[in-house]
């Protein structure tokens, strides 16, 4: 539903107002609709995670931003002072609301729920939140000054929003997490727009052979500009088995980009002895992973990664400067532009597999 009666609240001293330029569509967002996030985004809430725009507002503590600056939204608040924050994962922040309901459904399985949420939005006289701290399905939202990074104005809004999600996710997975080498092989399952950052990220590390994975033909030619060496028509071959033979045995990494436990158990399979998995798909949240302990007795990982754990004031100034110079692809992630209007058109076209990303133009 879109409406007129969205509103957002006063600024706390560390927060900032954001009037949005671009917002990106994500499958994150089509999994906060049908429930696979669990209870905790019960309507109502504002839809939207993958944003940039110029600050409108600062709050009187805020030093990072200042008025007119153009800035990326980052999905994930952080203190920037507890013990995880100062030793460089940010995004595992438990210091804010919402980290701290994380927190407290490990250590007793209480689930979060909406009240767990920041709630920086006012709808008919009542505060809402945000999908993932932001809900950038508006025309301007108030967020902590630690999820705002400004960046060079010659980035358009349009491609500056995907570093929000997609691509900070993506690329994060290889430089942060799985730490890909130049002359690695790696093999990436699942060709949307999480799955071609992962792609672009292994070619500027230098890997070799870059196998892309998916059941839609279509999406080959994306895989392979954005720097796919083979692609993999998993309907109509075994992945497994092809990637072994691609790789001469076995890849040093793989990603899973869908969510699907069973092709988590193949990415697991088609690592060399001491190879690394690491799990981008957002599975459900009772979904469960069987593996013969016998593929980790080969020194494999498995390596979960929130957010491409990624450090976000380091990272998207780097992946603009990566932009700038011709060597990360934004711009060709837009497969096409849509007005908020048009959001319903935007999903479908998102769930048909059409899309690299889609983006709303707020601007």
């Amino acid at each position: 539903m879109v409406t007129s009666e969205l509103g957002v609240t006063d600024l706390a001293p560390d927060q900032v107002r954001v009037r949005i330029g671009a917002a990106g569509v994500c499958h994150s967002d089509l999994s906060a609709i049908n429930g696979t996030f669990g209870a905790m985004f019960t309507p109502p809430f504002v839809m939207g995670h993958e944003g940039a725009g110029e600050v409108l507002a600062v709050g009187g503590d805020v030093t990072t931003v200042e008025v007119g600056d153009h800035v990326v939204i980052a999905t994930i608040d952080n203190c920037g002072r507890c013990p995880v924050c100062v030793t460089g994962h940010p995004t595992l922040c438990q210091a804010s609301k919402l980290g701290t309901a994380i927190a407290r459904r490990n250590e007793t399985g209480e689930e979060p729920g909406p009240g767990d949420l920041p709630a920086y939005f006012t709808y008919r006289g009542t505060q809402i939140p945000g999908f993932a701290n932001t809900g950038v399905f508006a025309e301007e939202v108030v967020v902590g000054q630690g999820q705002v990074v400004a960046i060079d104005k010659r980035v358009p809004f349009t491609s500056a929003c995907l570093i929000g999600c997609g691509v900070l996710t993506g690329t994060g997975a290889v430089f942060n997490r799985a730490r890909v080498y130049r002359g690695d092989s790696v093999a990436v399952i699942g060709v949307g727009g999480i799955g071609l950052n992962v792609i672009q990220a292994a070619r500027i590390a230098g890997a070799t052979k870059i196998i892309a994975i998916d059941n839609n033909l279509a999406k080959e030619d994306f895989a392979r500009r954005f720097g796919a060496t083979h692609f993999v028509d998993a309907g109509e071959v075994a992945a497994v088995g092809a990637v072994n033979e691609i790789s001469a045995g076995g890849v040093d990494c793989s990603v899973e980009c869908v969510g699907n436990t069973s092709l988590m158990r193949e990415a697991i399979e088609m690592l060399r002895p001491g190879g690394n998995m690491v799990i981008l798909g957002v599975a459900g949240m009772e979904a469960e992973m069987t593996i013969a302990p016998f593929q980790l007795y080969q020194n494999k990982s498995i390596m979960g990664c929130r957010y491409g754990s990624s450090r976000p004031a380091y990272d998207i100034p780097a992946l603009v400067d990566l932009y700038l110079d011709k060597r990360l692809l934004l711009d060709e992630l837009v497969s096409e532009t849509y007005d908020l209007s048009e959001l319903d058109r935007a999903f479908e076209d998102l769930e048909t597999g059409k899309l690299a990303r889609g983006v709303i133009d707020l601007s």
